[in-house]
């Protein structure tokens, strides 16, 4: 009886297997969508609607991708629905935000960590910076950081939530200033943050390059540095943040991609992986990312792997010397 059974077993795996296959060829036969774990408006979603804009062509699914917000708690809300609740048929992605939902999983208190999904590939890596109003006293980190001495947790500064790309530099800067900073979450991600700078309900704030660019062409805000290893392309007289004295890393930079829930099959998996990264490279996508201060950085699923491999050990040793 047990061979039996055994042998039913395998038969049913192999019929398995065939039918995810055949799947995997007929794939997708319907829309698709994206959940973002950020409001609309922000950097996550702003960008998110450009690289999956070609996703109707015959050269790339051939099949729309909606987008779906779920924001909350710093991108918390968004990831525990697709940990437990999304469903892994290929027709459920998920937009990830790394160092965001790793930092989180280490802190505790949600139900994913980066076993809960798999990633199919990368299409950007947005680099934190501090921004003040356009109206500010403030004209650079030494004066920002002479304000904290003074007046010691009295600098409010906007994020787009706890442990998240923007808390993380905060954090950072923190520790290489040697100051007690006035970090305040904004519930409604980045966009809701730089609106708090704007509005001038917080001294200063750290957001993404992305949303920072667009606000200071808009003549609404300076941005005063940079947290990562060079400066980037779209703010050339920007100084980093290692140039202005702070020992300060591209730990917090932005890593934003696609993701699907663990179980997906497959076969899936490969036809996505294989896809989507042509997807980011279409030159509209491309022309448009640019426009927007998006930068972009390409990197296929094998490559993400190994990022996020990277990130998690990183993390767990900053976050365990703060």
């Amino acid at each position: 009886m047990k061979t039996l059974i055994a042998a039913a077993s395998i038969a049913l795996m192999g019929l398995t297997g065939a039918a995810a296959a055949d799947s995997a060829e007929n794939y997708p036969e319907r829309p698709l969508m994206l959940m973002v774990s950020y409001g609309a408006g922000g950097a996550t979603d702003f960008q998110a609607r450009i690289v999956t804009m070609t996703a109707g062509n015959e050269d790339a699914l051939g099949m729309p991708i909606a987008i779906v917000n779920k924001p909350g708690a710093g991108g918390r809300v968004g990831w525990n629905w697709m940990a437990t609740q999304a469903e892994a048929d290929g027709y459920t992605l998920g937009a990830y935000n790394i160092p965001h939902f790793i930092a989180q999983s280490i802190e505790g208190g949600v139900e994913y960590s980066a076993d809960s999904f798999e990633p199919i590939a990368n299409w950007g890596a947005d680099p934190a910076v501090f921004v003040v109003g356009a109206d500010s006293e403030f004209n650079s980190m030494e004066d920002v950081i002479a304000y904290a001495k003074e007046n010691p947790g009295g600098l409010t500064f906007s994020g787009a939530g706890l442990y998240v790309g923007h808390h993380i530099a905060a954090l950072q800067l923190e520790k290489a200033a040697g100051v007690k900073l006035a970090y305040i979450p904004n519930n409604a991600g980045g966009a809701g943050a730089m609106k708090a700078v704007i509005a001038g309900e917080v001294l200063g704030g750290v957001n993404n390059l992305s949303d920072a660019y667009r606000a200071k062409e808009a003549g609404n805000v300076k941005i005063l540095g940079v947290f990562d290893n060079e400066r980037s392309d779209f703010l050339p007289d920007v100084p980093t943040m290692q140039e202005q004295g702070y020992d300060i890393d591209n730990t917090s930079v932005n890593f934003r991609g696609v993701m699907v829930p663990k179980g997906t099959p497959q076969p899936i998996i490969d036809k996505l992986a294989e896809v989507v990264p042509t997807m980011f490279e279409n030159d509209r996508v491309a022309g448009k990312m640019k426009a927007g201060g998006s930068p972009m950085h390409v990197m296929t699923r094998d490559e993400v792997i190994e990022m996020w491999k990277a990130r998690e050990a990183t993390l767990k040793e900053l976050l365990a010397g703060l």
